[in-house]
């Protein structure tokens, strides 16, 4: 091979290199670029109140024929989730005799009957499913006990009492689409 020849091939050689670097260091090509903001979860909170937590709910002494009782109260629930709240009478006795003292508990916000009947008479331990309460709510309810006006002489004397337990629990996982 000739010394021009070997020109003619490397010149359009260097020319075919020299145009290669131009373009590999031009970074001439096209991009797109786009971005989320942080995204995040927070848990909710399940709180409520009792207005006579740590009280009783109604007492009297000296009860005759004929007398009633009412004693309210306020369950509110306070935390950021919406919640079905139950009603559990812990414990109770009873020394008065059949349906001389009777209990009705009424939910007053709705006007819906909780329990009608005998005092005490709530199974103890089981609980009484009440309404669900949206968070910033409240529901008052009302307890009346009554000695009938008919009870007899051998009801003297007698004793009643019952301890009750409020409880919220969260209302069942939702899916969020967005």
């Amino acid at each position: 091979m000739s010394i021009t020849t070997s020109k003619k091939v490397l010149v359009p050689l260097a020319t075919l290199l020299a145009a290669g670097a131009v373009a590999v260091g031009s970074g001439a090509t096209f991009t797109s670029t786009t971005e989320n903001t942080i995204s995040a979860v927070t848990s909710g909170t399940l709180q409520h109140t009792n207005s006579k937590d740590q009280s009783a709910i109604f007492n009297l002494e000296n009860m005759k024929p004929g007398d009633v009782v009412d004693g309210t109260l306020t369950i509110s629930n306070t935390g950021s989730l919406p919640a079905s709240f139950s009603l559990t009478e812990t414990s109770s006795t009873n020394g008065f005799s059949g349906s001389n003292l009777t209990l009705d508990i009424v939910n007053t916000t709705t006007n819906e009957p909780v329990y009608s009947g005998v005092f005490g008479g709530l199974e103890d331990g089981i609980k009484k499913d009440l309404a669900a309460v949206a968070p910033g709510s409240s529901h008052n309810y009302r307890f009346t006990v009554k000695l009938d006006v008919d009870a007899p002489n051998t009801q003297q004397g007698k004793t009643a009492s019952a301890a009750y337990q409020w409880d919220s629990v969260q209302l069942a996982g939702q899916t969020f689409n967005q």
